[in-house]
């Protein structure tokens, strides 16, 4: 038996602007609820979606999903972008997904992303100084968007990489399931990102450095059962989610302490809160919003008769604000502990670039509280990304007082 219960499209403008109450009524009234906009299931309880993220009869193999509704033409022409995604690791069940995490977790480990800090600290502050005398930002495009691209490039070994290229690569990735039109450019995107990279990694097979890249190719050459594809297509994935989380990360926490003014003042005047503030801010507005499953064993979920091949959109957005684990969900409190979010995942999937994000993310929203004075906007209505599973505005203009 399928949900009945009528809800607001998440996808509309209004869902788009905030989707926090269309989660509320979803979660009260109808915690697994059919969509046929999203020709799936939305789930909404966190203890639902904490299960669902364990449990082997979902798959994360979705690249199929992602392509089944477009027509026939469209499918038969995106053929190398479908095969690219579903070679991600993101998109993959052991053992294959166990096999690359653990060659690209090492690059992830605590110690190694610590060393980052200083590098990560150099590209906000050159951010910082050239906005500083300025008065205005729009801060997506000034530091948000190029200091986490920056890194993940330079953690790959992509040193000559260009931020505003690598934003329109993600852009066309991101925004792929808009129509056909969106999936043939985003064909084009995954393939000028592997093409760059394939001239790296060649360059590195010549001259090994000490960067991710080199090392995927040192575990291909010591026998750890890793093709130049899989390389590839696990960099390009790197360089896409790898600055996208962080990027909204940074605007998303922006935005809501300019809302929430009270905190902004507690985190300025207490700048050793910046930690706890980052998992509060994820929890409150995060950055992914929603992932994406297939059931491949029929299960049934309150009620509900979840069937072979059925598409479930686990909506982590609205069980970050699960009243049965976040009291009084709706208070963004910097102060509170401990914040179980569920923004990076859980299980076997868990976000392997979350540390980093994490670092980049309180070096980041520390040092705009601290240097731009009196910060204050945006006052014009802002325009989000028409996605939910990387939630963030595409531009977020503030102003300050220069120095």
């Amino acid at each position: 038996m399928r949900s009945v219960t009528t809800v607001p499209d998440l996808m509309s403008s209004e869902g788009l602007a905030d989707p926090f109450p269309i989660y509320q009524q979803l979660r009260e009234h109808d915690p697994v609820h059919w969509s046929e906009r999203a020709n799936g299931w939305l789930l909404t309880r966190y203890d639902d979606i904490v299960r669902c993220l364990k449990d082997p009869r979902l798959s994360a193999a979705r690249a199929g999903a992602m392509f089944a509704r477009m027509p026939i033409e469209v499918q038969e022409a995106t053929r190398p972008l479908q095969h690219a995604f579903a070679h991600w690791m993101l998109m993959m069940d052991p053992p294959d997904h166990t096999r690359l995490r653990g060659l690209v977790a090492k690059a992830f480990a605590p110690a190694l992303v610590a060393q980052l800090r200083p590098r990560v600290e150099a590209l906000v502050d050159a951010a910082l100084a050239r906005i500083e005398p300025t008065g205005a930002t729009e801060l997506i495009a000034d530091l948000a968007h190029p200091v986490p691209a920056l890194v993940i490039a330079e953690l790959l070994g992509l040193d000559e990489a260009d931020p505003k290229q690598i934003h329109a690569w993600a852009d066309d990735l991101a925004l792929m399931e808009r129509g056909p039109a969106a999936f043939h450019l985003a064909q084009a995107s995954m393939l000028g990102m592997m093409e760059y990279i394939r001239t790296v990694a060649d360059a590195r097979r010549a001259r090994p450095r000490e960067d991710l890249i080199s090392k995927l190719l040192a575990a291909e050459e010591q026998g750890q059962v890793l093709d130049e594809d899989e390389l590839l297509y696990t960099c390009v994935m790197l360089l896409f989610a790898g600055h996208e989380t962080t990027k909204n990360l940074i605007g998303n926490g922006i935005l809501e302490l300019l809302r929430h003014p009270d905190q902004m003042r507690l985190l300025i005047e207490d700048r050793a809160l910046v930690e706890p503030a980052i998992e509060e801010l994820l929890r409150f507005h995060g950055s992914i919003q929603r992932v994406r499953r297939t059931v491949v064993e029929p299960f049934e979920l309150a009620g509900k008769q979840l069937r072979a091949g059925d598409s479930v959109w686990l909506l982590v957005g609205a069980a970050n604000h699960d009243p049965s684990v976040f009291p009084d969900p709706g208070r963004l409190d910097l102060h509170r502990r401990p914040t179980r979010h569920l923004t990076f995942g859980f299980g076997p999937h868990f976000c392997v670039g979350a540390t980093l994000a994490r670092l980049e993310g309180s070096i980041a929203i520390d040092a705009i509280l601290q240097r731009l004075r009196d910060l204050r906007g945006p006052t014009a209505p802002l325009t989000w990304r028409e996605d939910l599973s990387f939630r963030g505005v595409r531009a977020l203009p503030l102003e300050f007082t220069p120095r």
